[in-house]
């Protein structure tokens, strides 16, 4: 019997078919966009020009401590993410040392800082907090702050914060520095 010849494949537009197809999945593939945390970050020091730090009190510090459940620890206290926002204004917005003028808080408080200035945020995860966790603290963090901003804008010049010049802007921004210090994760539990 005798053997018969294969028909060939004409593989020459092969290329051209691949090649097509990598544009159309490329062109019609939608990426997640990353979520993220826009924060301008301190110019790096050497060690040996770093300026001493000055000491600074227990009670200027608002400790918040998230574990690898995404529970929250504040100030050794469990509290639920919606109640954060709330006790890092009132934190901040005091007049612990008599000296804030400006503050809507207790005068005196021994559960508040001396005063915004002096205020600190003291934030530290668990390796095996979830990221839409981390984010959710950073933003009810970052928003108290624009809240109490927003608020004093108000009361100050009548006008939101955006509406405010450069100058006017600074001022608040003074008034309400934005200090939170984020620690390295570790394991929390």
């Amino acid at each position: 019997m005798a053997k018969r010849a294969l028909p060939e494949i004409n593989a020459g537009s092969m290329a051209d078919i691949a090649f097509l197809l990598l544009i159309f999945f490329l062109v019609t593939t939608t990426m997640d966009v990353d979520s993220g945390i826009n924060r301008k970050l301190p110019p790096w020091t050497p060690p040996e020009e770093m300026p001493d730090t000055p000491p600074v009190k227990k009670k200027n510090i608002f400790t918040v401590l998230v574990n690898s459940s995404n529970q929250l620890l504040v100030e050794d206290d469990y509290m639920d993410i919606r109640d954060l926002r709330d006790a890092t204004k009132q934190f901040l917005n005091n007049n612990g040392d008599g000296s804030c003028s400006y503050c809507q808080g207790a005068a005196k408080s021994i559960a508040s800082s001396d005063n915004p200035q002096k205020a600190i945020v003291s934030l530290q995860n668990d390796r095996g907090t979830s990221y839409k966790m981390y984010i959710a603290v950073q933003n009810e963090l970052a928003a108290a702050y624009n809240e109490l901003r927003e608020e004093l804008a108000q009361r100050r010049y009548g006008k939101t914060f955006d509406d405010l010049s450069v100058e006017e802007q600074n001022e608040i921004k003074d008034a309400y520095p934005q200090v939170i210090s984020e620690a390295e994760p570790v394991s929390l539990g």
